[in-house]
């Protein structure tokens, strides 16, 4: 493995953690021996485009320097080939890296870290999602939880969780169920009422949220959590179950394990680590071992 890596900085994340956490973590690598070449790109389309000449050139690996958003484009980079990926996580959500049991917010530790499993060669094989030639790592979302991001999004005016805490409430004033169709492993559609629709490869998304809490990240299969057609009243009483994963036991609540489904709605944007994907209906296929993790943990149980 070559002794020259690349570093993958997204400078804004975090309100400008990522800038500062570049130095820490490349200081790190270059301690433990690595020389060490950073990657920042004028706009995401192209930091991505640097990011795959580095890995086609032989890069020893990509460590990207962010938060879920930069990790989901790191992922576009690296997935399906043997570049190995680092995460030094420094956003404001950091479900990857905390899904797989990473350094939060300590960019000296995930450097240390990232250089020791490259000496040691502890890598870790993990499943990503794909839809089309697009891949994630967490959690695909439809339905109430999308729509609130779709009005987060809109929300200029706002920043930080609040901003999030402002759309739940509009949404939630405004919901209705959404109908979809639904086909688990390429078996027959099934129409369905449902307020979301979550697939998870890793447990959680919104930072911290376990919607797809006994999610396992190389078992080679989705967890989907279909929250059913309920009441705001009830939506009110499970969704605060989310972050600690005991929504999983409500009546209104189903789990499906599968290694792929097709889904489709009128209206509804999916969103794939907190980023866009775009409209239903889509296909999403677990890709078993897509993507090798330096220092991750086992993954049998987030």
């Amino acid at each position: 493995m070559t002794s020259e890596i690349t570093l993958f900085v997204n400078p804004t994340a975090g309100r400008g953690r990522g800038a500062h956490a570049a130095q820490p973590a490349a200081s790190a690598l270059r301690d433990a021996g690595f020389s060490v070449r950073t990657v920042l790109g004028e706009d995401a389309d192209d930091a991505l485009r640097r990011a795959r000449e580095a890995v086609a050139a032989g890069t020893g690996a990509l460590i990207a320097v962010g938060g879920d958003g930069m990790m989901s484009l790191a992922l576009q980079a690296v997935a399906g080939t043997l570049t190995p990926l680092g995460v030094v996580a420094v956003g404001t959500g950091n479900d990857f890296a905390r899904a797989l049991g990473m350094p939060i917010r300590d960019p000296a530790a995930a450097g240390r870290l990232a250089a020791e499993a490259l000496k040691g060669g502890a890598l870790r094989e993990i499943d990503l999602g794909r839809v089309g030639e697009r891949w994630f790592g967490s959690v695909l979302a439809s339905g109430f939880d999308s729509r609130v991001n779709d009005r987060g999004n809109r929300m200029r005016w706002v920043g930080g969780r609040f901003k999030y805490d402002l759309a739940i409430l509009a949404e939630l004033a405004a919901f209705k169920p959404i109908t979809y169709r639904m086909s688990l492993d390429g078996g027959p559609f099934r129409e369905t009422e449902a307020t979301l629709i979550a697939v998870g490869n890793g447990s959680t998304y919104g930072g911290g949220m376990r919607i797809c809490a006994d999610a396992v990240m190389d078992d080679g299969l989705f967890d989907v959590t279909v929250v059913g057609d309920c009441s705001r009243a009830t939506l009110l009483k499970v969704f605060p179950k989310v972050y600690k994963g005991t929504h999983l036991g409500h009546p209104v609540v189903t789990v499906h394990r599968v290694s792929s489904i097709s889904l489709e709605a009128v209206g509804v944007t999916a969103y794939a680590d907190g980023e866009p994907l775009g409209a239903l209906p889509l296909t999403v296929t677990c890709v078993p071992g897509a993507v090798r993790v330096l220092g991750a943990r086992s993954t049998t149980g987030d």
